[in-house]
């Protein structure tokens, strides 16, 4: 009767242990899953962040452009002004003396 008692109580204990230990499981399938979703939402949400820097690289290039040329011009235009301010200071200084 003895070895009854002691088989029907370890029987039950295996059972309730299997049973919590299937129920654990099915708990950390589910925190895994929500975390596969979060770390996809998370992802996208990633993707279309760095989309919007390379947008914004490319037109941080394209007026970086425009501004080296703005600048040749005004290089140019720059030395056409002294080139001419020169020519009139000579003559000027010609008149002088």
């Amino acid at each position: 009767m003895k070895c009854f008692q002691n088989n029907l109580f370890l029987t039950i204990l295996v059972t309730f242990s299997l049973t919590g230990c299937g129920n654990l499981s099915n708990e950390v399938e589910k925190k895994i899953n929500e975390l596969k979703n979060k770390t996809g939402s998370l992802d996208s949400l990633i993707n279309k962040e760095v989309d919007k820097v390379l947008s914004l690289d490319s037109l941080i290039n394209g007026e970086s452009d425009k501004v080296k040329k703005l600048d040749s011009l005004i290089n140019k235009t720059s030395s056409k002004l002294d080139s001419i301010a020169n020519e009139k200071i000579k003559l000027y200084e010609r008149i002088i003396k």
